[in-house]
């Protein structure tokens, strides 16, 4: 496997997160995860794993055509290319560790780490790029939606029934939530988070 510039998954380097284990179970558990999100996540990975260059270009071309959103990626109103390649290798990844990964203490910490580079923390210094210094927290909630409903399409590329496909966007969906709602501890006071 190619090596991810940037992907510290699993490295003694990344800071614990903040977000204990026990509250990560009360977070899936408050978003309904079951035993069997796992199993169907494990699946979804094995579809979408074949498909990631396409979920990629469509998820670019989005962003691309939106110029509120490729703004945090550019510099003098002119996206900057090698960053966008970048983070395109570690989305890929991200991808795939959704799907694929325990939700342990080595995934809980790296989610914590995409956090912090998405906010003012650490924005930017990963690629050594001049973009704005923050994503704003209302656009990491917002690509909830985006990211969610666009999959559905890839995960019916398969040979799966139509109930393994609802169980595969489901689990999808919760995933997506769980990160969303882990990259904004930044954001907030950690004792309001």
């Amino acid at each position: 496997m190619q090596e991810v510039k940037g992907y510290d998954y699993g490295k003694a380097t990344l800071v614990t997160s903040p977000i204990t284990l026990q509250d990560l179970a009360l977070l899936k558990k408050t978003l309904l995860w079951q035993e069997e999100d796992d199993k169907y996540l494990k699946m979804a990975g094995e579809v979408l794993s074949q498909q990631l260059e396409d979920i990629l270009d469509l998820w670019y071309n989005y962003v691309g055509s939106n110029e509120h959103l490729v703004y945090y990626f550019s510099k003098d109103n002119q996206p900057i290319s090698d960053y966008l390649s970048a983070v395109r290798a570690r989305f890929k990844q991200w991808i795939l560790d959704l799907c694929q990964k325990d939700y342990d203490q080595n995934w809980l910490n790296y989610q914590y780490e995409i956090a912090l580079r998405h906010h003012s923390t650490k924005k930017n210094q990963t690629d050594g790029v001049e973009a704005p210094a923050i994503v704003h927290c209302r656009y990491l909630i917002a690509f909830i939606y985006p990211i969610t409903a666009t999959i559905k399409s890839f995960l019916a590329k398969s040979n799966y029934s139509q109930t393994e496909i609802e169980g595969m966007y489901n689990a999808w969906f919760k995933a997506v939530v769980l990160t969303a709602v882990l990259w904004c501890y930044p954001y907030i006071k950690s004792e309001e988070f």
